[in-house]
């Protein structure tokens, strides 16, 4: 997998059979890595400087590109930063079969590899950006269930019990040889949702007291949270990060395995979130790309609920403020401004789950929280209206992404250069009649109702308006912002096979 790209130098990914030497050759030049060891796991991060065509080579033999495929490229970003940057969530992974086309719908992600191999690559995107459940932790694939019956008879049957099983889950998830092309062909920068480690993660202080209680959860979350480091983070990370990670250095001088030394750091990871900084963030140009961990850094506490906890705000509060962006991009895996109906709804389930209407009251709305994924930022009041604010006095244009809700659209607060847009999912469609139960709950009668529960429960108004300008469209989908266009503008795509079409292209004024 192509990973992090700069003006400079590139990084490549990979797992391996067995420990080796790993030689990525450029265009001639070849630079090497030796494998460390995570759970009998072997991988790799190859830094190249230059861009170009490459080769991989494990030892003598020459794994990569695979026969009938093209080359995979790398290619820097310009001084600019990226012309196109392509973004989605929500990706299941099950086989590409009509059975499953028709349950699932076409993967986008496999129709643009099928795409770009036809593609002249002036015309490729130059960043994917992965929002959140690359994989699906708690809703395994049946291929994904067999190899866990085949291993084990033991809870949770239906779950992902271990590190093994994450790992296979990603190799199924990456592994369609069009899959493989893109990855290794696009840069990629990700973050994670709940899915990835497990529906509703991090809800509330009540959610995790529950699986407290859950025998195996613990020994899950660990090894979750320790696969995402090996699969999703390290190729997030630039190579001077890498270089610096005292993780990463303790893991590769284990003198077998390193399984022990991240298993310690994701159960620290785990109980006190303020310690480990998943968030990142890169200078494109005049743009600044903030991914923020909206799941693993919130702050639960009764009463001082955050979306991310203060350590995470100050450093946010850091990257927005320093010097040399004209405009900001942030990657949030859950929607930051949401239709204003069912925002009103979140800030009243809050409210009502912390005690505004009495304690039998909390215990239903807690309930009601956990049962309608009642999550995102209107469900943490302070963290919304601290970001609001921030945003809107900082004097230049933000492009908020997410994913998560299985439909998309554009938002737009009111009088300022703030935009949300939601592309999601890249491969989950929600039935025909749960769209039909989102259009009228969202867009309908959560519009009507919002606003007055929110009254009865005392909500102060938000910092400013928004409405939803564009959408909802519940496709299977990719979409393309372009930077290099003057009003900047994004594109939703779907496909129908490996044909892709599109959904709709909207200008972002004064972006």
């Amino acid at each position: 997998m192509l990973r992090y790209v700069d003006e400079t130098s590139a990084s490549v990914w990979l797992e391996t059979s067995e420990p080796c030497e790993v030689t990525v050759e450029v265009d001639g030049v070849s630079s090497q890595a030796r494998t460390f060891t995570v759970h009998g796991h072997h991988y790799a991060i190859v830094d190249v400087a230059g861009g170009g065509t490459y080769r991989v080579r494990l030892g003598a033999e020459t794994v990569w590109p695979l026969p009938g495929q093209p080359p995979s490229r790398i290619r820097l970003l310009g001084p600019d930063g990226p012309d196109r940057v392509m973004f989605g969530s929500c990706r299941t992974s099950v086989p590409h079969d009509t059975l499953h086309t028709i349950s699932h719908g076409v993967d986008m992600l496999r129709a643009y590899g099928c795409t770009l191999m036809e593609t002249p690559e002036d015309r490729w995107p130059d960043l994917l950006l992965l929002l959140g459940d690359q994989v699906y932790a708690d809703e395994p694939s049946a291929e994904m269930l067999e190899f866990i019956g085949n291993r084990r008879d033991s809870e949770p049957k239906k779950e992902i019990a271990d590190f093994e099983e994450y790992a296979e889950l990603y190799r199924l998830a990456w592994t369609d040889p069009e899959i493989r092309w893109i990855l290794s062909t696009v840069p990629t920068a990700m973050i994670f949702d709940d899915h990835d480690l497990r529906d509703d993660f991090n809800t509330s202080s009540t959610w995790r007291e529950q699986m407290e209680h859950v025998p195996w959860w613990r020994h899950r979350v660990i090894s979750g949270i320790g696969a995402y480091w090996v699969y999703q983070h390290l190729g997030n990370m630039s190579p001077a990060e890498r270089a610096a990670d005292e993780l990463l250095s303790k893991v590769c001088a284990a003198e077998a395995d390193g399984a022990e030394v991240l298993d310690a750091f994701a159960d620290h990871a785990y109980d006190v979130p303020a310690d480990s900084r998943w968030s990142y963030a890169r200078d494109l140009g005049d743009t600044r790309l903030i991914m923020l961990d909206s799941r693993c850094s919130r702050q639960l506490t009764p009463g001082d609920r955050r979306m991310i906890d203060p350590v995470e705000w100050e450093w946010l509060t850091e990257q927005l403020r320093r010097d040399g962006a004209k405009r900001y991009v942030i990657g949030s895996s859950v929607p930051f401004l949401l239709p204003a109906g069912i925002h009103h709804i979140q800030n009243w389930n809050e409210a009502l789950a912390q005690g505004a209407w009495g304690a039998r009251v909390a215990r239903w709305s807690e309930a009601l929280r956990q049962g309608l994924d009642l999550e995102h930022w209107a469900a943490f009041r302070r963290s919304f209206e601290d970001l609001s604010r921030l945003l809107a006095g900082l004097g230049r244009p933000v492009i908020v992404l997410s994913g998560d809700v299985h439909y998309s659209y554009v938002s737009k607060a009111r009088g300022l250069p703030i935009y949300q847009l939601v592309c999601s999912p890249i491969r989950n469609p929600l039935s025909r009649t749960l769209r039909l139960a989102n259009i009228v709950a969202q867009f309908g009668v959560a519009s009507l109702i919002g606003r007055s529960l929110s009254r009865l429960a005392k909500i102060p108004k938000a910092p400013f308006k928004w409405r939803i300008t564009n959408g909802p469209w519940f496709s299977n989908a990719v979409a393309v912002l372009s930077l290099d266009t003057a009003p900047t503008s994004v594109r939703w795509e779907t496909a129908t096979g490996t044909d892709i079409s599109e959904i709709a292209t909207v200008e972002l004024e004064g972006i």
